[in-house]
């Protein structure tokens, strides 16, 4: 179904609950269009103004391009898009994509975060998995990152805790503070007339910059470079290496564990970062894993009995007819596969879920 709901060129909207996956998208008309599969799983209430929204399932917002968002909950994966009246999340559970957007604030992020194109300050409590930022033009502030950070340019300051391995391509400001601390190894690649004054901490610190001498056992230095007129401090609790090589990547995989960020590295400020692009076909990639591992499993079980009731997320298959098993089927229909693997991708079931269930029809145990 779909709603459309006219709130003014600024409307404030608060969206309570996603069951689903959200797209949401900023547009040129003045009214909100609101889509949902199922008109019960969806409310709405609108003051004026400010229009509040609640569904069960997946939706598509396009709002005019000037509102402000508050989310309070996204059970699901997440895509924003061009809302330039300011953004706030308190929880989202599974992945988030943001792009070209004004200012945005999250508490909680469970699983992947990428954001390109920010005209405001971005801050981020608490991110669980890995961390994409790139073409931030206000602050950055990220409290907490559980995994990997690729950070790029950012034109205003930085802070950043993070757990694992910081990518950082920086084009140091006069009078900006870049401050990141890293459980493990930091990369951080400039142009080779940075002006910065770097506060460096770390196991090993490799400087590969003309004019500056090397000092293999230094576990801290300070190095300045140009006028000095930017502060960059880095504390690493592996490696630190800083170069203004465009060919940093070739030697990156030895460094750390950053093949695992998707960086393109060549080209430094000629090329994008593929991490954004990558971040989005992750769970894609995951589905079909599960899937084919699935196909294998069942393949393998074809033939046993099947017995008892198997739960699948809000579904309770009985298999057993009370007690009385079913005829055995020598292999589930394409029909009954589909819709399986169909709700696997939906996220409706886990991956654990589907293969019990796809074994009970072919007669698994």
């Amino acid at each position: 179904m779909s709603k459309t709901i006219s709130a003014g060129a600024t409307p404030k909207i608060l969206i309570e609950k996603i069951g689903g996956d959200l797209s949401l998208v900023g547009w040129e008309g003045d009214d909100i269009l609101l889509k949902c599969d199922d008109d019960e799983e969806m409310r709405c209430k609108q003051d004026g103004d400010k229009v509040s929204i609640t569904c069960e399932d997946d939706v598509s917002l396009r709002v005019p391009k000037a509102a402000s968002v508050f989310i309070q909950y996204i059970e699901g994966d997440a895509s924003i898009r061009g809302v330039m009246g300011g953004i706030e999340l308190k929880e989202i559970a599974g992945d988030l994509s943001i792009r070209d957007v004004d200012s945005v604030a999250i508490d909680t992020i469970q699983s992947d975060f990428s954001l390109r194109g920010a005209k405001g300050n971005l801050f981020v409590k608490s991110a669980h998995s890995d961390v994409s930022i790139r073409d931030v033009d206000g602050n950055v502030t990220l409290e907490s990152v559980a995994d990997d950070l690729a950070l790029r340019d950012v034109r205003g300051n930085i802070a950043a805790n993070v757990a694992d391995d910081v990518v950082l391509y920086l084009n140091p400001q006069a009078g900006n503070t870049y401050s990141v601390t890293a459980g493990d190894d930091i990369l951080l690649v400039m142009p080779p007339k940075a002006n910065a004054t770097l506060t460096l901490n770390g196991d090993e610190i490799d400087i590969e910059w003309k004019g500056v001498d090397k000092d293999d056992d230094a576990t801290s230095r300070t190095v300045i470079l140009g006028d000095g007129s930017a502060a960059v401090k880095l504390i690493a609790g592996g490696d630190i290496r800083v170069t203004n090589q465009s060919n940093a990547g070739e030697t990156a995989e030895d460094f750390g564990n950053f093949a695992g960020i998707d960086i393109d590295w060549s080209g430094f400020g000629d090329r994008i970062s593929r991490q954004v692009d990558q971040a989005a076909r992750k769970a894609e990639k995951k589905i079909e894993e599960a899937a084919r591992r699935i196909e294998l499993n069942v393949s393998a079980r074809a033939g046993r009995k099947a017995k008892g009731a198997v739960n699948v997320g809000r579904w309770s298959w009985d298999l057993s007819q009370k007690g009385v098993p079913m005829p055995i089927k020598s292999q589930a229909s394409d029909e009954e596969r589909m819709m399986i693997l169909k709700m696997l991708q939906n996220k409706k079931i886990t991956a654990e879920d589907a293969e019990k269930l796809l074994a009970s029809l072919e007669g698994g145990s």
